[in-house]
């Protein structure tokens, strides 16, 4: 993906149209933290995503725009492919990483993070008519497809194989037509994924949630959070008390509603 630095003008008019920046004030002045610059890669919706003209919107963008609004900071968007967000980050590209990046031991060994920003269940998705159940006794012999290196998958070979539930890897295009042609009886994803990459399309059509929800908190982390540079104390109690802000205020909830109508934190 290019790689774009994008900052909106002086005007606020524009800067709301192009949701790309927020003032910066006493309370940033107060905070230590003036502006903060976000690398983010726009191609992972409903989160981020390239919208006209270029503008960045998005469940991620517009959460870190409400983190500076609280800051009374300056919000800047930096493009950057998701495989070069660590080094781009160590390198000073940008101060912080707001593109769905998951909590995990190999990263925290390179990066610190933020409290929780989300967490999406996993859920089954099956045929609407298949009267699919979630109790063991029920996936026994049935095939469940996976999305490969996903704690999805993970949490299925460990808990799900060794009772009997045929557990199948795929890439995830893959996945969703081997549903659809009933190669599989359900695939095992998160909410969001499952949604947004096929409830919502015509290939869905005729599927639906399995009632219930998986916890997988077992199989990894299993939460997104925003990336920080080690040692950037400042910016990181900064952002936790804003994100405890948005939560309590009501304005998570809002964005929330605005992108899903299941929880994801």
């Amino acid at each position: 993906m290019k790689r774009l630095a994008t900052a909106c003008g002086a005007a606020l008019s524009a800067m709301l149209l192009a949701g790309c920046s927020t003032p910066r004030g006493p309370e940033g002045a107060a905070s230590g933290v003036s502006e903060i610059r976000f690398g983010t890669d726009a191609s992972y919706p409903p989160f981020e995503y390239q919208q006209a003209k270029g503008r960045l919107g998005g469940f991620d963008i517009e959460l870190g725009q409400a983190i500076c609004a609280h800051l009374r900071a300056k919000c800047v968007w930096v493009e950057e492919d998701f495989d070069a967000m660590i080094p781009s980050l160590q390198a000073g590209k940008f101060d912080a990483i707001l593109s769905s990046m998951y909590v995990s031991k190999p990263r925290l060994a390179q990066i610190d993070f933020s409290e929780k920003i989300y967490s999406p269940p996993s859920r089954l998705v099956a045929r609407a008519s298949a009267g699919f159940k979630l109790a063991d006794a029920d996936l026994a012999g049935k095939k469940i497809g996976v999305e490969q290196g996903t704690l999805q998958e993970r949490y299925a070979k460990a808990h799900w194989q060794k009772n009997g539930v045929q557990v199948e890897s795929y890439q995830e295009g893959a996945l969703y037509a081997a549903l659809a042609k009933g190669e599989l009886d359900a695939v095992f994803q998160d909410v969001v994924s499952a949604d947004y990459k096929l409830l919502r399309t015509s290939q869905g059509k005729g599927f639906a949630f399995v009632e219930g929800q998986v916890g997988t908190a077992g199989a990894d982390a299993g939460w997104a959070a925003i990336g920080l540079r080690k040692g950037d104390a400042a910016l990181k109690a900064a952002i936790n008390k804003a994100l405890a802000q948005i939560i309590e205020d009501g304005t998570y909830q809002q964005l929330e509603d605005k992108y899903f109508y299941y929880s994801i934190y």
